[in-house]
Parts: structure tokens; sequence; C-alpha cells
């Protein structure tokens, strides 16, 4: 794993949802096999990544175990994912960081080729942001936004468009130029996150 500074991007967990299906609390620290989901998103990030940090709201004492620097929202009122990489661009650019890779605390299938994947994506399409997407038969490509290359460059842009009320990602990744990494969907979605206590005994069927 490449160091801060280096051409690799810096991973950032987005965990700064209110888990309200799943009753509120943090939905990374649910156990799947034994461990955290949290603990099974680190273990595929973490070597994709020049280092990593997790976006996540009130006590960050909860997360001490995992050993990585917790980043609350710079904007108020859990305004959504886009705040989280906007926390994440900051931190990047205080490491000397170009760009960052988001990835959702709550999702434990996510594929281990993900950054090099969204990189190519960015590359290939001449775009500064990438998405993740999968195929689905009715729907055309899914996109992922909490799964996205994000360059550090837009941070201020970002956050005027968070100050004047934008909230979905799309309607700020589209002007922007976001490119997709089409991921396939063979044995389960690599996207699969956990809303629900079915989607939690569903994971634990399949991380056996």
């Amino acid at each position: 794993m490449s160091g801060p500074g280096s051409t690799a991007p810096l991973g950032v967990i987005l965990a700064g949802g209110q888990a309200r299906r799943m009753g509120g609390g943090d939905k990374g620290l649910l156990p799947l096999a034994g461990r955290p989901i949290l603990s099974h998103v680190i273990d595929r990030l973490s070597p994709q990544v020049g280092g990593l940090a997790l976006n996540a709201n009130g006590d960050p004492a909860r997360f001490a175990r995992f050993g990585l620097p917790v980043l609350p929202d710079s904007v108020e009122g859990f305004p959504g994912p886009l705040a989280g990489v906007l926390a994440g661009l900051e931190w990047a650019a205080g490491q000397g960081a170009t760009h960052i890779v988001t990835a959702a605390a709550d999702t434990p299938f996510f594929p281990c080729d993900l950054v090099p994947r969204l990189t190519l994506a960015a590359e290939e399409a001449g775009t500064p942001i990438a998405l993740a997407a999968t195929p689905d038969p009715e729907r055309g490509q899914v996109r992922h936004p909490t799964f996205g290359l994000w360059p550090v460059a837009l941070r201020d842009d970002l956050r005027a468009a968070l100050a004047e009320g934008l909230r979905k990602v799309v309607l700020w990744t589209d002007p922007h130029g976001a490119a997709e990494a089409v991921f396939p969907v063979e044995r389960l979605d690599p996207f699969f996150n956990v809303n629900t206590p079915e989607d939690l005994a569903k994971a634990e069927a399949l991380a056996e």
C-alpha cells in the first residue's frame, strides 16, 4: 500500500447515515460472520488505497477499535453522502492527496478491484469523477453513488453546492462529468447493502 502523498487515492468509508430502517445506530457495527460489517469493509478497501478514514457523526469513540481517523460532516443536519465526500476531500487535501475513493460502511461485499476500475473509468472518459454501476435488465445501468472516485480539486465547488442546499449526488456529479465503472453482477450484487434485519440475515448467508 502506498503512502498518502503518492498517486494512490485515499479511502473514505461513509458511515454518516442514521440507519432508520435498522432502528437507528451504526449499521457498520452490526456483527457479520463474527466481526463488525465495518471490519469487512476495511479489509476490502485498505489494500486498494494509500490511507483510510471513516466519515461518521456523533461520538468518535465508538469507532476507536478500528484505529482510523473519524471525520464528521462539516455541514449541519445530516445532508447525506455528499457531506461525507466533502469531509473526505478536506481531510485528503491536508494529506496532500489528489483523489479519494468512497465506499459505504454497510456494503460488505463490494469489489476488491473497485479503486483501479474507478480510476481507469475516469481516465478513459476524461472525467474528474467516476461512480460505480451495475447492469440491471430492467433499468439499464444502476449507479451506486456512494462508491466513487472524487478529486480533491472540486472540494470548494462541492462545499458551495451543499451550502446552496444541493443534496442528491448525481445532481452534483453530472454537470462535472462522471464516468461509470460497470461491475458485473454474478452470484450477488457486489453493492448489496444492509438496510434491514432481513438484509443482515441475507448477508450472513452470503458470508458463509
